[in-house]
């Protein structure tokens, strides 16, 4: 009896487990959108890695994210600007082609959920 008790419980805390992964979007290297940036173009996905440099203007910014792969420019229109240093995780959606505070910028990942 026991062991019928703990085999639920197993099979229904694995059951858990998987859906509560199958509801998050898996990361994506900064390589891999270098690489073939027009395979993610207007697609939304998520990064992770270490804020290097950060700029705002009237609460909208720019930072470039660094997840030891790569980097890549992020634009936040709502979400606000982290400080450099912070380790963040964004998703978005990829732009070519953005202009924002007088720069231009070939690729962009636009900030489209609020920050993990």
């Amino acid at each position: 009896m026991f062991k019928q008790q703990r085999r639920f419980f197993l099979v229904a805390a694995m059951a858990v487990g998987m859906l509560f992964l199958a509801g998050c979007q898996p990361r994506t290297t900064i390589a891999e959108i270098n690489r073939d940036p027009g395979r993610f173009s207007g697609k939304d996905v998520t990064v992770a890695g270490q804020v290097s440099d950060a700029f705002s203007v009237l609460g909208k910014g720019v930072f470039q994210l660094d997840d030891g792969t790569g980097k890549i420019w992020v634009y936040s229109q709502d979400y606000g600007v982290p400080g450099n240093g912070n380790q963040v995780a964004v998703t978005g959606r990829i732009e070519q082609g953005f202009a924002f505070g007088g720069r231009t910028f070939g690729m962009i990942l636009r900030e489209t959920e609020q920050r993990k």
